[in-house]
């Protein structure tokens, strides 16, 4: 009979030393807030069936039921100044702390670029871009610049911006230029 009563008194002694690392584990969390990571979501509705005839097998991977835009309509839709909603980096703004690590995932069906320019303007997809914008320094040679290829994110993956100084940051992708941040580091 001893034997039971030992055991609940070494679980007893376990549930309580368990609930103190979880306690001081939570006193940790809340006293490093700005640690916590900032996540940028990479959005798009590509069609499969026109971008991957387009632009090769497995280009778009959209698992979007009923939500897509046909390739020619996404650009007949730049071309008269209307990007399409559907490619979008949401949140849109950004305020955070210094220090504070930012991830932005693609959950789109094709590939993006998160790249820090000085001032928005267009794409390395002359057609993509809004009538009159002109493709900005950062974004010029495409993919075949190393600095530009760096920024790429391809579907399902995740992009990890290093830290980033106080003061306001833009980006933007390099395909879609409609699609932007602005992010303000505190």
């Amino acid at each position: 009979m001893k034997q039971p009563k030992c055991v609940l008194t070494v679980l007893l002694a376990m549930s309580a030393t368990c609930a103190v690392a979880q306690e001081q584990r939570q006193d940790r969390e809340s006293q490093e807030p700005a640690r916590r990571r900032v996540q940028i979501v990479a959005l798009d509705e590509c069609d499969p069936g026109t971008f991957n005839a387009a632009l090769g097998p497995d280009f778009c991977r959209n698992v979007a039921l009923g939500a897509s835009t046909k390739l020619s309509d996404l650009f007949a839709k730049a071309a008269a100044g209307t990007a399409d909603p559907s490619w979008d980096f949401e949140p849109d703004t950004i305020t955070l702390t210094q220090g504070t690590p930012l991830s932005v995932v693609d959950q789109g069906g094709e590939p993006h670029t998160f790249t820090e320019v000085a001032r928005f303007g267009g794409g390395f997809i002359t057609g993509l871009n809004a009538p009159g914008e002109d493709t900005v320094p950062e974004c010029a040679g495409g993919f075949s610049s190393v600095a530009v290829a760096r920024t790429r994110i391809l579907q399902g993956s995740e992009l990890k911006v290093g830290d980033l100084p106080k003061g306001k940051h833009r980006f933007q992708c390099c395909m879609h230029p409609w699609m932007r941040v602005e992010v303000d580091v505190k």
